[in-house]
């Protein structure tokens, strides 16, 4: 962390101002603000050891190492580039900020299930899962996919039922999500909160690009994930004279009603644009609501290195972006001092032991005092506009601050939706 206060000093010597990646000031004047829908006190992933991956990840604004070319511009309101082999956090925007995931929340579902589930089991979608909104396979309640089948669809097309069917084959839906956010506890993603399967919006559901960031790195140490976000088309089981069965179905008993006949196969292919267009692409998800916008986590692997990048809450088309800040990433690799660290999971994943983060709250200030206790501080001794120290280096306490801002200061997030 000593080498990272330098490049801090560095880089406000360079820029001339403090930025809000370490102050949380104000942003600048005409910068976009995110959408104010639900206010939240602060809920960056804090232990007792401080920021989960550094301290300087802490920071809301730009998060970048000193001495080399800075990031491109983005217009994601938060990104992640790190490198996956190191875990190093090569450079960042607001990587706690809680966001909407939309449909990368989906790398947590199969990052959870693949090992729990039988890829070559059968499973019979109910209904209700074959009717699921948003973008589909097209599934029908007959016995005709496979686990493999259905994790194909979901990572490689995004679909929204094969999610449902896939926590139906686990238990249900509460142990499905029950099993996401215990998995975001191991991997220590403390700022994310599963409350569906697929990613579709709903109360209380957010991610981080920090964390997405985490459970990608998760997932491509699994062979099966990696096939997955890697196939760029494939044929998926497709009910013969479905239409006629099931008329078929109210004049049969229930023993003949379960017969299915063997399927037929159409192609569906990977929603990634850069799979097969960006040199060294592995894959991995995209996603897209109303009120999330756009998010991306992406891996690419030349040269024996493999750059994650993740971003969040993208107003429009990201795809270039993307692509330029993969390229940033290979050429900073082992260039520059790392702005913090993907943490590797948690030893003891129970709750009674494991690091907590502090979460928003409805109370003032309650976030904070949690924050102050989890570092063996006395939260009473502070007055209501106390600046939050910064641990940085070998045990120094610094203190940055201005008027009444702290480095963990109020901060609102896009608010739930339907995704």
């Amino acid at each position: 962390m000593g080498t990272n206060l330098r490049a801090l000093a560095a880089t406000v010597t360079t820029a001339g101002v403090l930025t809000t990646a370490l102050l949380g000031a104000p942003p600048a004047a005409g910068a976009r603000a995110v959408p104010d829908l639900t206010p939240r006190e602060t809920g960056t992933a804090v232990t007792g050891n401080g920021t989960v991956g550094g301290d300087l990840l802490a920071g809301h604004g730009i998060i970048r190492p000193a001495g080399i070319k800075p990031p491109p511009k983005t217009e994601a309101s938060a990104y992640v580039v790190a490198d996956a082999d190191t875990g190093a956090v090569l450079a960042a925007k607001d990587p706690h900020g809680h966001y909407l995931p939309a449909s990368t929340l989906k790398t947590l579902t199969a990052v959870t299930l693949i090992p729990k589930l039988d890829k070559n089991r059968k499973v019979k979608p109910s209904d209700e899962a074959c009717n699921v909104e948003g973008s589909a396979v097209g599934i029908v309640p007959e016995p005709i996919y496979t686990i493999d089948d259905l994790m194909r669809a979901l990572l490689m097309v995004s679909a929204n039922d094969a999610a449902v069917a896939l926590a139906e084959a686990n238990g249900g839906l509460k142990k499905t999500l029950a099993d996401m956010n215990a998995e975001a506890r191991k991997l220590q993603a403390y700022d994310t909160v599963a409350k569906t399967p697929n990613g579709l919006d709903a109360p209380g559901q957010r991610s981080s690009a920090y964390d997405l960031a985490l459970i990608a790195r998760a997932g491509l140490a699994i062979p099966d994930f990696r096939e997955y976000i890697s196939t760029k088309v494939a044929k998926f089981p497709a009910p013969k004279d479905y239409l006629k069965k099931k008329k078929k179905k109210k004049h049969r008993d229930d023993s003949e009603a379960s017969e299915s006949p063997a399927p037929a196969y159409y192609e569906m292919a990977n929603h990634n644009r850069l799979l097969g267009s960006y040199k060294g692409m592995l894959g991995v998800k995209n996603g897209w609501t109303s009120k999330a916008l756009g998010s991306f986590v992406g891996a690419a692997r030349r040269d024996g290195h493999t750059i994650l990048v993740v971003i969040m809450h993208h107003p429009g088309g990201f795809w270039e972006e993307v692509s330029k800040l993969l390229d940033w990433g290979f050429a900073a690799r082992g260039k520059a001092a790392p702005v913090g660290q993907l943490v590797t999971p948690a030893p003891d994943p129970k709750p009674s032991s494991s690091p907590l983060a502090v979460r928003p709250s409805t109370t003032p200030g309650a976030a904070d005092a949690g924050a102050a206790k989890a570092r063996g501080e006395d939260p009473a001794s502070k007055g209501a506009g106390a600046t939050t120290p910064l641990l940085i280096g070998g045990g120094a306490l610094v203190v940055l601050a201005l008027g009444a801002y702290g480095l963990r200061r109020r901060r609102r997030t896009p608010g739930d939706a339907d995704g």
